[in-house]
């Protein structure tokens, strides 16, 4: 069970637009418009309290997964899953 509530930890922690976590994020997250981090979204998504990129559909956003992991060598079934994982991201459940 406590290794379910680690997991469950981590996984709040992502970015809930491209599913980065934001531990790997070098300014901590993103910024709202009052200077403050976000808790929500990672820097290179979200900037002074809106999305960098607010045209970004779903499907490029996957593509911006694959082709990211893909650069850093990640297996073909980790690229899959992180992909198949962003519909389910607060930015992308509404649309």
């Amino acid at each position: 069970m406590k290794k379910l509530l680690h997991q469950w930890e981590l996984e709040k922690r992502r970015c809930q637009s491209c599913g980065m976590p934001l531990q790997y994020d070098p300014k901590g997250g993103g910024s709202e418009a009052d200077g403050s981090r976000s808790a929500l979204y990672c820097s290179y998504c979200y900037d002074q309290g809106a999305f960098r990129d607010p045209d970004l559909r779903l499907d490029e956003m996957q593509a911006r997964v694959r082709q990211l992991l893909r650069k850093r060598n990640a297996p073909w079934y980790i690229r899959a899953y992180m992909a198949h994982r962003v519909p389910t991201l607060r930015r992308w459940r509404s649309k």
